[in-house]
């Protein structure tokens, strides 16, 4: 399982619950095959959660046997939104609740406490950075993507030629807090979805798990309070709801098909950006039976709308890996910079792939 003396990086996913590890060679080996999972700390403050970073680095290395002293930089994803730099967003985020966030240099806070490099990337663009490596292979460098990461909230993100698109404040791909079309989405006399952003009629606001628990299953329960959920307390209906849509409970469905038009008006919107060669799907939404992921990517391609010749050379997809795609894509991160030999010192290794 160790590296066998080779250098490595390690990548860190942190998330609303869990912290999740990985270790990629430099040769390109990643380490470690499932999950590593701790819980993340992150609603006990930043101090609590940089501990948990710290511990789920010191356990992986222990798990793999790789000695601390071959480890070349760390790669470190979070929520977003954030800047370039790992500088969690002045208006909060919907995992980073607590003020005490706001603002907080996350990725400053970790290469303190490791002593280590640090290269930093919000989790939707590390995940679609593996699903574009991954899918692509060797031509990941002449092809373009974009990703939709739907958890607790809507993560993306846009790469081009290979590389991550970060923008000027490291904010691109934030695809959650685009506005998309409602009419024709909502039901007649649903109410205008708000997002935890504030924003109303955003992708965020319909297409993640806070969306189902504020927005959607309200409306849909009051339309069928016999539904066995409308019992159950908001929160854990809403984790409970995909199980029934794997089951092909017609609820479900109704409230997923939204998730996943709202996706396919997202994608939309980003086709005339970029025109990308894939749209990928990822999170907690297809990582469910075969049947219902293929019938919610499909239903999402189905309501993207491209040009014939755009239909003739994109492809949809689901993320690769999908439990381990935010802790590999930003290991690939931090392997990408320490190969391009960009300095990662403390005042240049912040931000994700260029």
């Amino acid at each position: 399982m160790g590296s066998t003396g080779m250098p490595v990086v390690v990548g860190l996913d942190n998330g609303g619950t869990s912290n999740n590890a990985t270790v990629l060679t430099v040769d390109g080996r990643f380490l470690v095959d499932g999950l590593r999972e701790i819980p993340s700390e992150v609603g006990d403050g930043p101090e609590a959660a940089v501990e948990a970073l710290a511990r789920a680095f010191d356990g992986v290395l222990a798990y793999t046997g790789v000695p601390r002293e071959l480890v070349r930089a760390v790669g470190l994803d979070t929520p977003g939104p954030a800047s370039a730099t790992g500088v969690i967003s002045s208006r909060g985020s919907t995992n980073f609740a607590q003020p005490a966030w706001r603002g907080y240099d996350v990725r400053s806070a970790l290469e303190r406490r490791l002593g280590l490099p640090v290269v930093y990337a919000n989790d939707g663009n590390a995940a679609a950075l593996y699903a574009h490596h991954v899918h692509f292979g060797t031509d990941a460098a002449a092809r373009s993507s974009v990703s939709a990461i739907v958890g607790t909230g809507l993560g993306g993100g846009v790469v081009e030629a290979g590389r991550v698109v970060g923008g000027a404040a490291g904010m691109a791909g934030e695809f959650g807090h685009v506005h998309i079309p409602l009419d024709g989405l909502l039901e007649p006399g649903q109410p205008v979805p708000v997002c935890a952003c504030g924003f109303a009629g955003d992708a965020e606001s319909v297409a993640s798990l806070t969306a189902i628990r504020r927005n959607l299953l309200p409306y849909w329960l009051a339309r069928h309070p016999e539904h066995p959920l409308a019992a159950e307390e908001p929160g854990r209906a809403a984790k409970l709801l995909r199980d029934l849509g794997e089951r092909g409970d017609p609820l479900a469905r109704q409230v997923f098909g939204q998730q996943a038009r709202a996706l396919g008006r997202l994608f939309t919107i980003a086709a005339n950006f970029t025109d990308p060669h894939a749209y990928f799907v990822g999170g907690g939404v297809v990582e469910a039976a075969p049947e219902f992921r293929d019938w919610f990517l499909a239903t999402v391609a189905e309501h993207t709308v491209l040009r014939d010749e755009q239909r003739a050379v994109a492809t949809f997809a689901l993320v690769p890996d999908r439990d381990m795609a935010g802790a590999r894509g930003v290991a690939i991160a931090a392997l990408e910079r320490v190969k391009g030999g960009a300095p990662l010192d403390a005042s240049g290794s912040g931000g994700g792939p260029a």
